[in-house]
């Protein structure tokens, strides 16, 4: 199993006090760590903490190497998390020399996937520079604005469903409910639904008529609260038995509830129009299954300026 970076260090933090012991160099101990004063510079990020073979190992590397750690692991005092991680990029710096004296980087596979890598951090920095000015508090305040505040408020309804393979037991459960049945024992026992759902008597909890599968939705939202459908609502998964149990207008989420939801639209939003814009800017040519060039697709025509 590979290994990702940050879980490679945090399973380096948990291996505790001998992984420390092993691999941390000790101060003399003649020799004490002055205190810092007020006049004293702070390190730069180009600060030398560890050579291998000649490679320097900066504060920056291991900057980015704690920021690249689970929120966890970055709780740890300095004191020993620095030192770990220290001891983290040698390991990979002596990997990576004795890797490119075997001639690693000449492999077809490994050259692929570091070029991969480049690509990959090479898209990630242009998007992050172009999105984080677009994606400031008074953008997020106006994407709330327009897609939330100013929205009129759905209606939702609480339901439950049983979900059989066929219409016979479907109808036969119908049966069973009109005669006094308990809907959520029969769910138990019967639903297909194994997920949360079954696991609660089939209760679906409040949703929205967009939510669900047309077919369901039309069915459900059609229902009075109380009630059971007396026919069954066939979709995809099989055959429904649906209750209602009550409907409510959805009230409007405040801004500070689905904060991080509003900025997770807006970057996708954001990102869509500078990928769509860089798209705008190069010559794209799809080819079939003979490696022979397709027909161009023509750009779809810009709307009609409003008057």
């Amino acid at each position: 199993m590979r290994l990702s970076r940050s879980t490679f260090a945090f399973a380096i933090l948990l291996a505790g006090t001998s992984f420390a012991a092993s691999h941390a160099v000790a101060a003399p101990a003649t020799t004490a760590t002055p205190a810092a004063t007020p006049a004293q510079a702070a390190p730069k990020p180009d600060m030398v903490i560890a050579t291998v073979n000649g490679e320097k190992i900066t504060l920056a590397d291991v900057q980015r190497a704690a920021g690249n750690l689970p929120p966890q692991a970055r709780q740890i005092q300095p004191s020993v998390l620095v030192p770990l991680l220290v001891n983290q990029l040698v390991d990979q710096k002596a990997i990576q020399i004795v890797a490119t004296k075997e001639g690693y980087p000449a492999k077809p596979d490994v050259k692929a996937q570091m070029q991969a890598a480049a690509n990959s951090a090479l898209q990630n920095a242009y998007l992050e520079e172009k999105v984080a000015p677009l994606v400031s508090d008074a953008a997020l305040h106006d994407y709330y604005q327009s897609h939330y505040a100013n929205k009129k408020p759905e209606e939702e309804i609480h339901a439950r469903h049983i979900l059989v393979d066929s219409e016979a037991q479907a109808k036969d459960i119908i049966n069973q409910l009109n005669h006094g049945a308990d809907f959520a024992k029969l769910a138990s026992q019967l639903s297909k639904d194994k997920g949360s759902a079954g696991a609660n008597g089939g209760d679906l909890g409040w949703f929205k008529k967009g939510d669900m599968l047309p077919a369901f939705s039309d069915a459900a939202f059609a229902m009075k609260p109380n009630t059971i459908s007396q026919t069954p609502v066939h979709t995809q998964y099989g055959y429904h038995v649906i209750q209602v149990l009550g409907t409510r207008t959805a009230p409007i989420p405040s801004f500070d509830q689905i904060h991080d939801q509003v900025r997770q639209e807006l970057i996708r939003e954001k990102v869509r129009a500078i990928v769509q814009q860089a798209e705008s800017q190069v010559k794209v040519v799809h080819y079939d299954a003979q490696g022979k060039p397709l027909p161009a697709t023509p750009a779809p025509a810009a709307a009609p300026a409003k008057k």
